[in-house]
């Protein structure tokens, strides 16, 4: 039986098929509406660019307030530091001493001696002492009514706490002039007893009322620690939730957790909120005149009785002080100007460097 004479089936090749096929014309999937995405991306594209140039009138009045706002506050700023300035240029120029090396401060006299180390040296080491006091106690009670404290006692807590940081200063100096100057007689004798060999500790005159820059630095601690563990404990709360459970999901113990998603978190506001506390503690008066008992001797004795700092000078001495006098007392307010501001520039560096902490990028 003779099978029909087909040819056998011819595989074309890839040019043959490039060449001879014909092109198939592109297909363009349409959408619901009948057009193509193209058209249709075009569309929403136009209407979004459509939408940001219409501004509504709240958004330009809310941007102008908010841009003022800030301008205002350089404005004043600027117009602070050139009033200090221009009142400090002709004090400084009729100082007959140093004006930063000078121990002696006497504006009746002439010509007028009025020296700023022992000011700025009080100022300075009354609020490390409340620093070293307050800062480590503040994040600690932040941290337990964050995250440790049942729900009701944490609210209590954070009433009190909120409530002390609204009491007045002049009631701190009150309590610190008639309870804590009589109760520091004993903590300076063991400090001297135990370490008075640090030299900082070492009293000279043992037994005397301790109206010094220690005791000053502990009213001090008290004052800024409801305000630094406020603003701590609200930098708690912002803690991602997911970065503690995720903690917690790979067996992290509740103190691992707070080491390592909790502290990191946080730490941009916590230099943030001891910077705020140093602000009030390095211009603190009223509290500081109360308790003190002023005296423009340069020694680190600190628990001594003596030492001033450079806003109580000036509460002290502004309401007696005229003409030359008065400026003098504001070339030392322009000293501590510069203080605060190198303070706090100090600690924008320390927040930039620490930005991948600060929560921007949870």
């Amino acid at each position: 039986m003779d099978l029909p004479d087909t040819a056998p089936p011819h595989d074309s090749s890839p040019l043959e098929s490039a060449a001879g096929a014909p092109q198939s014309e592109p297909t363009t999937d349409l959408l619901a509406d009948g057009r193509p995405p193209v058209e249709r991306g075009t569309a929403a594209s136009e209407q979004s660019e459509r939408r940001k140039r219409v501004v509504r009138p709240g958004d330009l009045i809310f941007a102008g307030a908010s841009r003022g706002s800030g301008i205002l506050l350089l404005v004043v700023m600027a117009a602070i530091a050139v009033f200090l300035t221009i009142r400090s240029v002709h004090a400084i120029s009729v100082d007959g001493g140093n004006f930063f090396t000078t121990q002696g401060y006497d504006i009746e006299d002439t010509p007028m001696v009025f020296g700023m180390s022992a000011l700025v040296l009080g100022t300075v080491v009354s609020a490390v002492v409340a620093m070293v006091l307050a800062v480590p106690v503040s994040i600690g009670v932040a941290l337990f009514i964050s995250h440790l404290a049942p729900r009701r006692m944490a609210q209590a807590l954070g009433y009190v706490v909120d409530l002390l940081a609204a009491v007045p200063s002049i009631v701190y100096g009150l309590w610190g002039a008639l309870f804590l100057v009589p109760h520091m007689l004993g903590v300076n004798a063991w400090l001297n007893q135990y370490f008075g060999w640090t030299y900082v500790f070492k009293q000279q005159m043992p037994g005397d009322q301790p109206r010094s820059l220690f005791t000053v630095g502990v009213l001090l601690a008290i004052m800024i620690l409801p305000i630094v563990t406020a603003v701590t404990r609200e930098i708690f709360l912002q803690v991602p939730r997911a970065h503690e459970e995720a903690a917690l999901a790979l067996g992290a113990t509740r103190w691992e957790v707070i080491r390592t998603a909790v502290l990191p978190f946080a730490r941009s506001g916590i230099v943030s909120a001891s910077m705020l506390g140093l602000g009030r503690a390095l211009g603190e008066t009223m509290a500081v005149a109360t308790v003190l008992s002023p005296s423009l001797v340069l020694s680190l004795h600190i628990t001594d009785p003596g030492g001033s700092t450079i806003a109580q000078n000036i509460a002290t001495q502004f309401g007696d002080a005229l003409g030359d006098g008065r400026d003098a007392l504001i070339a030392s307010g322009l000293v501590l100007f510069v203080i605060t501001l190198l303070v706090n520039g100090g600690a924008r560096l320390i927040i930039a460097r620490r930005k991948e902490y600060s929560g921007a990028n949870a």
